[in-house]
């Protein structure tokens, strides 16, 4: 197998809610719900990988905090390892280039969603309540 894709994602919460963005239909992976974010460039790093993807995709400046959770899952295409840090920004964001929808949800609803396996590991780890208050 290939080398992985290297990916990074964004945690944005909001009191006891995390953002949840849905693949639209023209992406891969359509109709999964994920963590706003994507490909890691050569020679860039991870945290500034993720400022530029928000940027580019939802529009907004934000703020790279801790990481979450960094873990590889095997995928039909490739093996993903996708690295999710919490992030802050000055506004939230309300529409994106890759999602059809944007949700806030509840840590205990968080895996009642129909997530993308690449970040299941993050939102287990939300679901739980993990690092609640480390990006603060």
């Amino acid at each position: 197998m290939s080398d992985p894709i290297i990916v990074v994602g964004a945690i944005f919460s909001r009191g006891e809610q995390i953002l949840a963005c849905r693949r639209a239909p023209h992406k891969a992976a359509a109709g999964k719900w994920e963590f706003p974010g994507g490909k890691v460039e050569d020679g860039e790093q991870p945290q500034a990988a993720l400022a530029r993807e928000l940027n580019e995709e939802l529009g907004i400046s934000a703020e790279v905090g801790e990481l979450l959770v960094r873990e590889t899952t095997p995928t039909s295409g490739a093996a993903i390892d996708l690295a999710c840090y919490w992030v802050t920004a000055a506004e939230a964001p309300v529409a994106s280039a890759d999602h059809d929808a944007l949700v806030w949800v509840d840590r205990e609803q968080i895996a009642s969603l129909d997530w993308a396996e690449p970040d299941l590991p993050a939102v287990e780890l939300l679901r739980g309540g993990a690092a609640s208050g480390a990006h603060r």
